[in-house]
């Protein structure tokens, strides 16, 4: 059997009114073409730590367009695949005018989807949602899936990756079954992304991308003494530079448009390469780039900014963009939160942001983390601080709560788009998240027209244990919201803002969620993936939970619940 000349993809990335991003990682230096309508666009690949990619600019396409297309390697089709028992991928350019429709979820584990991966995993819902797009039925297409975090797991590694590193290295000695460098990243982005199913999917499907810690390592930035023992240690450093260059490579180029991608620094090295010259070599330039954005987080920005018609989605950096020093301690460093702080404005229907960490955290948990800070940072003593720190990384406190002066910047910001302050007032001001591994809706208090949301799908494959889903539930809910507001107070940490109510939720399933703007208002689903008849490779997409949030002058939002039995609860 001939070896193809594809490795891995093609992903369809960054599509707009008129143009296409299309991401491949090939097997040797090579031409990639992609033909599609009549037209063809071709790209060259650069080249990073002998691995070998191309990013095809296609242009010029008609709005609204549809169209099949195939991609060659160096004159021979690779894509579709002969005999693929999927439909044709297709360039789905943005049609002028057409309401956003997108999927999003966040904490996705790469493991066989056998018996045994869905036994220990669950079925994975972005697999059962490939499943149910490939078989039709009238399912209608969303514009993009957001990936809101944790794609893959460089620290909490399978059993299929510990075989890779054991057949490289000493996986006794540090850092042991967790990456080490870039070669283990790629192997482990092949494991997520080579699914058939999944594959066919992210080939005809845009997608858009923002790491969280696990992309990286548990508890990414979440103080300065988590980063310097990190530093510490005899393997950090090829591990970031290693974490942070391959997310460039395979998440973040396509996440740029064109425009954006051309005032990119490293993108103009491969854009000005001449296709008849030598392959271009990254290698040395992605590392120094990568060490650089690390030591120096100003220096790059990872968030980025999307308008579709009538709604503006903005994704947020909410890890490599922190400030770890106590005296300006901030999960948004200045240029980052003056970036945002430009994002957030009226004049939209709706205002997305999605940020990995949920903004609203359940009200309990949300005090139980703004008392830690305090406490780690020396508001009960040094002895105690050590004790909060300690507490922090046990339990993951690590998220907007933690971090009290960017959680009360973001609020305000949020209270005036809604409040009409930053032009016209939208319908809603809504975050979407993941993280927490359960999923549930939260809404601020408030009676103006526009209305502020939480709305958080995780996981899409990594459930929680059972003991831990009571725990979390006992933590973020019921008694937990006043005497966490007790506690809180006893650290003098100031009330938050506004308060913010539980819609709906939590539940725990591996879950994927889509939104959609009708004119009745913002619609939400969430879906899981279901095996019957212990058919493990082909489970079923089924409803958990539904509802449309609309602005209160018209309706207040209507809950359609389409929850399972028992799949709510902890």
């Amino acid at each position: 059997m001939t070896m193809s000349s594809l490795v891995l993809g093609p992903m369809m990335r960054y599509v707009d009114e008129t143009s296409a991003s299309i991401w491949v990682e090939t097997r040797t230096d090579s031409r990639v073409t992609v033909r599609a309508g009549g037209s063809s666009w071709e790209a060259r690949t650069f080249a990073v730590h002998g691995h070998h990619y191309a990013l095809v600019e296609a242009d010029g396409i008609e709005p609204g367009s549809v169209l099949q297309y195939t991609l060659d390697i160096n004159g021979t089709q690779c894509w579709p695949e002969a005999a693929s028992e999927y439909p044709p991928p297709v360039i789905a350019t943005l049609k002028p005018g057409k309401p956003l429709r997108m999927a999003y979820g966040s904490c996705r584990t790469s493991v066989p989807h056998d018996s045994a991966g869905n036994r220990t995993h669950g079925v994975d819902s972005l697999r059962a949602y490939a499943l149910a797009m490939a078989a039709g039925g009238g399912l209608a297409w969303p514009d993009l899936v957001a990936f809101l975090g944790d794609q893959v797991y460089a620290d909490l590694t399978s059993e299929q990756m510990q075989e890779f590193i054991r057949s490289r290295r000493d996986i006794d000695a540090p850092p042991g079954e967790e990456l080490k460098d870039y070669e283990e990243y790629a192997h482990l982005y092949h494991l997520a992304w080579s699914d058939p199913a999944n594959r066919w999917l992210l080939s005809t499907l845009p997608s858009a991308m923002i790491f969280d810690d696990h992309d990286i390592r548990d508890d990414w930035n979440s103080s300065l003494s988590w980063k310097q023992e990190m530093e510490a240690t005899s393997w950090w450093h090829e591990r970031i530079v290693a974490g942070l260059g391959s997310y460039w490579v395979y998440q973040h180029l396509g996440n740029l448009s064109p425009r954006e991608r051309a005032e990119d620094a490293l993108w103009q090295r491969i854009a000005l390469h001449r296709n008849d010259e030598p392959e271009i070599d990254l290698s040395t330039e992605l590392d120094s780039f990568a060490d650089r954005a690390d030591r120096d987080p100003e220096s790059y920005r990872w968030s980025f900014c999307r308008d579709f018609g009538d709604t503006r989605l903005i994704v947020v950096d909410s890890r490599a963009a922190r400030n770890l020093k106590p005296e300006n301690r901030g999960l948004l460093d200045a240029e980052e939160m003056a970036w945002l702080d430009a994002q957030m404005r009226g004049g939209f229907r709706h205002v997305l942001v999605a940020t990995s960490l949920p903004f609203l955290l359940p009200m309990g948990l949300h005090h139980v983390e703004s008392w830690d800070e305090a406490v780690s940072e020396g508001a009960w003593g040094k002895h105690v601080g050590q004790v909060g720190e300690k507490l922090r990384r046990a339990l993951d406190l690590e998220h907007w709560g933690a971090f009290q002066k960017s959680f009360h910047a973001v609020a305000v910001m949020a209270a005036e788009v809604a409040d009409g302050m930053r032009g016209p007032a939208p319908d809603t001001v809504t975050f979407l998240s993941g993280d927490v591994h359960f999923s549930y809706v939260a809404e601020v208090e408030r009676s103006s027209r526009s209305r502020i949301m939480q709305a958080v799908c995780s996981p899409i494959r990594n459930p929680l244990p059972r003991l831990m889903r009571s725990f979390g539930a006992v933590l973020s809910y019921g008694f937990a919201a006043p005497i966490g507001a007790l506690v809180a107070r006893s650290a003098r940490v100031p009330d938050p803002p506004f308060a913010w109510k539980r819609v709906k939720g939590p539940w725990f399933d591996n879950n994927l969620a889509s939104l959609e703007v009708t004119p009745e208002g913002l619609k939400l689903w969430w879906q899981t993936g279901v095996v019957h008849h212990g058919d493990n490779l082909h489970p079923r997409l089924e409803n958990v939970a539904s509802l449309t949030v609309a602005p209160r002058n018209t309706q207040e939002h209507a809950v359609q619940s389409e929850t399972l039995p028992g799949r709510s609860q902890p």
